[in-house]
């Protein structure tokens, strides 16, 4: 007979389950508390990744589109810089009245001022007035203006304007846009170059680099000139028509080239939205400077007294 007693049997069971249990409780501490398996690097980088391309195919917010006060507001001061880099533009047609000037814009047609002005010495010898080159013999004239390229079609134009000259105008260039552009050979462009160097009456110039650089500069998305023309003019006061148009010749020629702009040796760099579309090293920029800019000579055998420039070399000196 045994000498325990009931309750001595169950303090004695309980105590055997709780010592057993103790193993099992202290084994799980030890499992939680032990380091946890250090993820791999492709089990890390997923949350990553997913983050990446969840934010990569998030819409991206539209630059805010500029009103077009605020694009008036920049354009003009555009051209208050450019004023003050290129206080010395002027046409760069050599002439010394308005039939030379008239003549010389007829013949830069698909070609540079410079060829235009080592070729008209020779031709304005040879017919100083109207009167002269309506008589010229075309296969002599046709020799002399060879070098400015597509000499029988300018050949044709020249003699029929200085015809229109002699007949109508009394051997005078007119001062009105409707006048000139019914001449020969004489559309808007070349009106509006007459008219604003040779009679002081404010036109815009759209010529290839004039329409490039506006378009560049988002004044305008139109490619057609007098549709240019006339946004332009809604622009700018029309006293300032004249200059402008130098302006941003002189600029396209000499900084904002068409192929390769030399964007960090622009000093309208930060008005400019298209700003890296060419070169941005400094040094790098400098190099692709031309003319008066870059050291070299201009385009003018006769240039303004005030041009900082080299005079252009005569044909065939060059």
């Amino acid at each position: 007979m045994s000498s325990s007693t009931p309750g001595a049997a169950g303090k004695k069971a309980k105590a055997a389950t709780e010592a057993g249990a103790a193993p099992r409780k202290a084994a799980t501490r030890a499992k939680s508390a032990a380091p946890r398996k250090a993820a791999t690097g492709a089990e890390a980088a997923a949350p990553r990744k997913a983050a990446t391309a969840s934010k990569a195919s998030a819409p991206r917010k539209a630059p805010k589109a500029e009103s077009h006060l605020a694009m008036v507001r920049r354009a003009r001061r555009i051209n208050r810089e450019l004023a003050e880099v290129y206080p010395y533009a002027h046409p760069e047609l050599d002439f010394r009245n308005p039939f030379e000037l008239l003549v010389a814009t007829v013949l830069s047609a698909q070609t540079t001022d410079l060829r235009v002005n080592q070729t008209t010495p020779a031709l304005f010898a040879a017919y100083p007035t109207p009167e002269d080159m309506a008589a010229a013999v075309p296969e002599e004239m046709e020799e002399i203006i060879r070098p400015t390229g597509f000499f029988r079609a300018k050949t044709k134009s020249l003699m029929g304007l200085s015809a229109a000259l002699r007949d109508e105008f009394g051997g005078e260039v007119p001062g009105r846009l409707e006048d000139l552009v019914k001449l020969p050979g004489v559309g808007r462009k070349t009106a509006n170059v007459v008219l604003g160097n040779a009679f002081g009456v404010p036109g815009i110039t759209v010529d290839t680099h004039f329409g490039r650089l506006v378009r560049r500069w988002k004044w305008t998305d139109e490619e057609d000139p007098v549709k240019v023309e006339a946004v332009v003019a809604g622009i700018f006061p029309k006293s300032e028509w004249t200059m402008l148009s130098h302006r941003v010749v002189f600029h396209g020629r000499r900084i904002c080239h068409a192929r390769k702009p030399a964007c960090g040796a622009c000093p309208i760099a930060p008005l400019c939205p298209s700003y890296g579309e060419g070169e941005t090293d400094p040094e790098k920029a400098r190099k692709l400077l031309k003319y008066e800019m870059g050291g070299y000579p201009g385009q003018r055998l006769s240039p303004p007294a005030d041009y900082p420039g080299k005079p252009a070399p005569a044909l065939g000196a060059e």
